[in-house]
């Protein structure tokens, strides 16, 4: 089956995958060759295609995933390979988000923090897993 993700500025990925592993809104779900369609919204996390014996892992910021005819097709504002996250940069940017999250008055500013948090957090999990 086909896996393309795909950002506003570039296409991240669109290779052959046997199996996709993602994080919804509703929590985590895999697909397999076969699955019915299906199409639902992502959350902040990691997404892992397995190819053959290996896995390729992307942080995947949210969006929306739609499969069907054996292509799984991801919309998202931000997403990035394993390979390519900086792990430092990402664990420098989780410990800013959380200091802002101790130090936030306003509930805006807490949310905003949080969500910075969850991206730092996708970040790590993908390159760590890869």
């Amino acid at each position: 089956m086909k896996l393309k993700i795909i950002t506003q500025e570039r296409v991240v990925f669109d290779e052959e995958v046997d199996e996709i592993y993602s994080v919804g809104t509703d929590g985590e779900f895999g697909i397999l060759k076969g699955h019915i369609p299906m199409m639902t919204a992502l959350a902040i996390g990691v997404t892992r295609a397995k190819q053959g014996n290996d896995f390729k892992t992307f942080t995947t910021m949210g969006g929306i995933l739609q499969f069907k005819n054996e292509e799984c097709l991801i919309l998202t504002t931000l997403a990035e390979a394993g390979e390519e996250i900086n792990e430092a940069r990402a664990r420098d940017a989780l410990e800013r988000a959380r200091r802002r999250l101790r130090e936030a008055n306003a509930r805006l500013d807490a949310k905003r923090a949080e969500a910075a948090i969850a991206r730092a957090e996708a970040r790590l999990k993908a390159k760590l897993s890869q």
